[in-house]
């Protein structure tokens, strides 16, 4: 199982020989003895790529399901003072990841050296299980899934601009005022331009044609306080620029609920020390943090 879990991560036998210290050759015979032991075929080999056959993805979710238990196990039984040691692997949004995430992955390193942090901030939904996430931080709600999750917060999708551009340009009343003037767009929150404003059960959407559409937020929070346009980030990402006077808030009496900030990871039964001294220390973090707060 070690070996093919391995094989899988590494999507390849040679480095996976590697990773496990062991010849390529006897890497071969593992998996050629696992396959024959269940009879089905896991793995499809040719002279450039591995890759998994339906039965094998199968497996090798839960082949690494039970090794993670196992080391849970071990880990749950090894003394109550042992240190969290391993490597974690968390990921976050681009802008709430450097904001929020890493001066806790930053103090976390300072308590408990034996552990290597991997850390993916990125302004999309990372697959937990796929690609190996111990801890993710969402913004949003999440579909059920098998995951454990515990809100830390809120965050509002907000309206804002300069007071330059909003001396030159008006400030808007409505959200159909917003085609009247000029939009920055941020991809990364708004892959369509089509905003969302009012609550359940009357809410009611505005297709905007934005003159600047950037694929970055801290791009688009940028070219707002640049005093471009007015654009719509999250609540925390503009906090700064608007307790400085940089930026503005619009049209609040027209946002939309408030989206959930929540931790998730997958939870064995044991529980690792590593994620759960992770999990107690951001969740402490983003529950007493002013721009999550209503």
């Amino acid at each position: 199982m070690q070996v093919f879990v391995t094989v899988g991560e590494e999507s390849g036998f040679a480095s996976a020989s590697r990773k496990l210290d062991v010849s390529p050759a006897a890497v071969t015979r593992a998996i050629g003895a696992l396959e024959e032991q269940l009879g089905v075929r896991l793995l499809l080999r040719t002279t450039r790529n591995v890759r998994m056959t339906d039965a094998g993805r199968q497996y090798f979710d839960s082949a690494r399901a039970i090794l993670a238990s196992i080391a849970e196990a071990n880990e749950a039984v090894s003394g109550t003072n042992s240190q969290p040691q391993g490597t974690l692997a968390i990921t976050a949004p681009i802008l709430f990841g450097r904001m929020m995430v890493l001066p806790c992955i930053v103090e976390y390193m300072r308590q408990y050296p034996q552990v290597e942090v991997t850390a993916q901030f990125l302004d999309r939904v990372v697959n937990v299980v796929e690609e190996g996430i111990d801890v993710a931080i969402r913004i949003g709600h999440l579909p059920d899934s098998a995951l454990r999750a515990t809100r830390v917060g809120q965050v509002r999708r907000v309206l804002c601009a300069a007071p330059s551009y909003l001396e030159a340009s008006g400030i808007p009343s409505h959200p159909s005022d917003l085609l009247q003037h000029t939009v920055v767009s941020s991809s990364a929150v708004s892959p369509r331009v089509e905003w969302r404003f009012g609550r359940d059960p009357e809410p009611f959407t505005v297709r905007m044609k934005p003159r600047l559409t950037v694929t970055s937020n801290d791009a688009a929070l940028s070219a707002a306080i640049a005093g471009v346009g007015i654009t719509r980030l999250f609540s925390y990402q503009v906090a700064d620029a608007v307790n400085t006077g940089q930026l503005r808030l619009l049209l609040e009496d027209f946002e939309e609920a408030p989206w959930p900030v929540q931790v998730v990871h997958r939870e064995g039964k044991y529980g690792s020390l590593k994620i759960r001294r992770f999990i107690d220390g951001i969740v402490e973090h983003l529950r007493t943090h002013p721009s999550l707060q209503p």
